[in-house]
């Protein structure tokens, strides 16, 4: 296998836990142990993605060695490289958890090429200080997932870290799928996922929370030295500085999630990261039925917090937790509250310019935001598929009527034979301001179609087209992660060859486990 460049950045510039046994406890000033990843009895190799593989310096071939199996599984360890996880706290559904950190997750190192650094993380390899009752291990269900989604968010244009490989432990692993007491043995697994680094809100409320000023100083100069070099204030302002650009990088994430119906699931600070990337892949989900109050997470099913509708004031909770850990940095409250007090009417801006495109909207109009809540109240009427929604909504033409735009669009619904009588009629009445809205615009039909087509993608990644993959590797198939890697690379393209992916979840997907709702287990 080529060489990789590894440099110990993160390493030189923190804190290490001085002490070096790999056991369960709190660790105190300290911003990661180091921690060797648990060896996999027979890895295999199921799936690596070949531009990652290029842009870390590798060749397409190295994925074929045994080298490769080897580091990126943890059987073996680069040499002169120390693995490490990362030592973080947050606040889970609302409440403060205390110390957290990688309880399933160990750093292999910070890759420099071309000018570029990335630090590769392996997601089930083995407990760590971090792992509390946890054994640190992952289950081929969940890193199929992550595995998945992961690129699938990238090829959507969404900020996210990225999977290099996914690998079989040919362990097997215990877990209660559904935290009711029916624990089973799964196929164990490995995924190697990539990111600028894996630091979170989190990262910086363990210091805080512990009034471990020096550490928490530390890390806030790495992080702006270097990630945000444009930052040449000194004193408090360097960080109300670099707290305003994660919240810039935050609301901008929000959007993009909210664009493509994402839900994440499990938006606890912990799993906000500082760089305004999507991480930490669970119980996630694609909105289907266009549902507000949607959450794919059964430990979020009571309250619905973490709901498609919540995520961007969620977003701005999390940021003011954010605040509270930078505070004693900045020494003033006022700053902070202007950075945060500006977060609703930006994303508001932000939310409404998103919306215009996916309307295919150029020019802009006061009524415009009403249009957007007309749109978003007639699609909650009646069961509507939002992502075959807004693309079949491309296709109608300025010189439709009503009428003929709802016989355009009736596909989405998953019972179009109720959209009859007070529901047909809003229905309707949506059309047509819609249809008005487009008359003033100067674009063709075809035009705005494509504009269109940019921005409301044709395929996501569906649990239910998941839950097959997961099934078929199961029984040692993994044709079906080749084959939705493949189609998600060009989620805006057409793909003719794919259109039985373009389709609303099928009946028997409905409630199934998986598919549905998901729990956190891994």
């Amino acid at each position: 296998m080529k060489k990789l460049h590894f440099i110990p950045r993160f390493q030189k510039a923190l804190t290490p836990d001085p002490e070096t046994a790999n056991f369960v406890r709190q660790v105190p000033q300290a911003h990661y142990s180091f921690v060797r990843p648990s060896v996999p009895s027979q890895p295999y190799l199921i799936h690596a993605v070949p531009e990652v593989v290029a842009f870390l310096g590798l060749e397409r071939d190295d994925v074929n060695t045994s080298d490769f199996l080897h580091y990126f599984s943890g059987k073996e360890i680069y040499r002169d490289t120390q693995p490490f996880a990362m030592n973080y706290a947050g606040h889970q559904f609302g409440n403060w958890a205390g110390q957290l950190g990688d309880g399933r997750a160990i750093v292999l190192g910070e890759v420099e090429h071309k000018n570029q650094i990335w630090t590769l993380q392996l997601k089930g390899a083995g407990q760590t200080p971090y792992s509390r009752r946890g054994d640190g291990l992952a289950v081929l269900r969940s890193s199929i997932r992550e595995y998945l989604c992961a690129e699938a968010m990238h090829h959507l244009g969404i900020p996210t870290s990225r999977s290099l490989s996914l690998i079989g432990t040919g362990d097997e692993v215990l877990r209660d799928m559904l935290y009711d007491g029916n624990a089973d043995y799964e196929k164990g697994a490995v995924v190697c996922r990539v990111a600028p680094t894996f630091i979170r809100f989190g990262s910086f409320e363990v210091h805080a929370a512990r009034q471990e000023f020096e550490q928490l100083q530390q890390l806030a100069d790495f992080v702006i030295k270097e990630y945000h070099p444009e930052i040449t204030l000194e004193g408090p302002e360097k960080y109300t500085a670099f707290f305003k650009t994660v919240c810039e990088q935050t609301l901008q994430l929000m959007v993009e999630w909210q664009r493509v119906g994402f839900v994440h699931g499990v938006m606890n600070t912990d799993n906000m990261s500082i760089h305004g990337i999507t991480i930490d892949y669970g119980p996630y989900g694609w909105l289907e039925d266009f549902n507000l109050n949607w959450t794919p997470n059964t430990t979020d099913s009571q309250h619905h917090r973490y709901a498609y509708g919540n995520q961007p004031d969620v977003a701005l909770w999390n940021l003011i937790q954010l605040a509270n850990a930078l505070y004693p940095l900045i020494g003033a409250v006022e700053p902070l509250e202007a950075v945060l007090n500006a977060y609703g009417r930006l994303f508001d801006a932000a939310f409404l310019r998103m919306n215009r495109n996916k309307l295919g909207l150029e020019l802009e109009q006061d009524s415009d935001e009403a249009l957007v809540h007309e749109v978003m109240t007639v699609l909650e009427r009646i069961e509507t598929d939002y992502t075959i929604f807004f693309r079949l909504l491309s296709h109608l033409k300025k010189n439709d009527s009503p009428e003929a735009a709802l016989t355009k669009v009736k596909d989405a619904l998953y019972s179009p034979s109720q959209c009859t009588g007070a529901v047909e009629t809003a229905w309707l009445e949506m059309l047509q301001h819609y249809l008005q809205r487009l008359s003033i615009e100067s674009q063709s039909d075809a035009e705005r179609a494509e504009a269109m087509n940019r921005v409301n993608p044709k395929y996501v990644l569906r649990n239910y087209m998941t839950q097959l993959a997961i099934e078929a590797a199961n029984q040692d198939d993994f044709s079906l992660v080749q084959e939705l890697h493949e189609l998600l690379k060009h989620p805006y393209d057409e793909q003719p060859e794919q259109d039985k992916w373009f389709a609303k979840r099928p009946d028997w997907a409905r409630t199934k486990v998986g598919c549905s709702m998901l729990s956190c287990s891994s």
